[in-house]
């Protein structure tokens, strides 16, 4: 198990995180997966297609037996999920209940750990996660060679910092002594250093670009 700790494990009621990065399914892209996928067809071929999507689906059956392996507390654990926004009236679980059911291989396994207690917590704020997803759209159709897998790269770097801060003040906020905490979260991201001092950080899985 690789481990990214900022403090030492022996202060009574620690916060912990588990930092999981994660790939994301054409089922995650939503309204951008059949451009994603007839992108990427156009560019690569089928079978490369095919083997991306079999790689991906490796990955996620290796991260859901990592999770396992952890053991978590799950009346004590709290789950932080990259792209999903923070409601005021609740809807967040009824969000990943709907992208489970439409076959998220990361939902599915947010949905697994919900049932069996752990506390879904909103994570991402709804007006940053709309203005990227704009900015993605208008980049890919403004330049036909775009890289789909790299949209990212041509958005605003101000925009996926924004949400970093606001990620990491979710958690520093909601995550409580004692308790544990797992974020699901893009391999883009950097939300560690934004993390506060008493939050042990500990990465149990690799991360793996597809």
């Amino acid at each position: 198990m690789s481990t990214h700790k900022k403090i030492s494990s022996n202060i009574p009621n620690k916060r912990k995180l588990y930092y999981l990065p994660i790939v994301h399914t054409q089922t995650d892209m939503g309204d951008q997966s059949s451009i994603v996928r007839d992108a990427y067809v156009k560019k690569m071929g089928l079978q490369a297609w095919r083997r991306k999507k079999l790689s991906i689906d490796h990955y996620w059956n290796e991260l859901a037996k990592t999770v396992k392996n952890l053991n978590l507390p799950f009346p004590n654990t709290k789950i932080y999920q990259d792209g999903l926004p923070f409601s005021d009236d609740g809807k967040e679980t009824a969000l990943v209940e709907r992208l489970a059911s439409a076959g998220s291989l990361n939902h599915r396994l947010v949905k697994q750990l919900i049932d069996k207690g752990a506390v879904l917590v909103g994570t991402e704020s709804p007006d940053l996660l709309i203005e990227e997803y704009n900015l993605a759209i208008e980049a890919f159709h403004e330049s036909a060679s775009t890289d789909p897998e790299k949209l990212v790269n041509n958005q605003s770097e101000e925009i996926l910092k924004q949400r970093d801060e606001f990620i990491a003040k979710r958690i520093n906020q909601t995550l409580n002594p004692g308790e544990v905490g797992v974020l699901f979260i893009g391999m883009l991201h950097n939300v560690i250093p934004l993390l506060d001092d008493d939050i042990e950080v500990a990465t149990p899985i690799a991360p793996v670009i597809t």
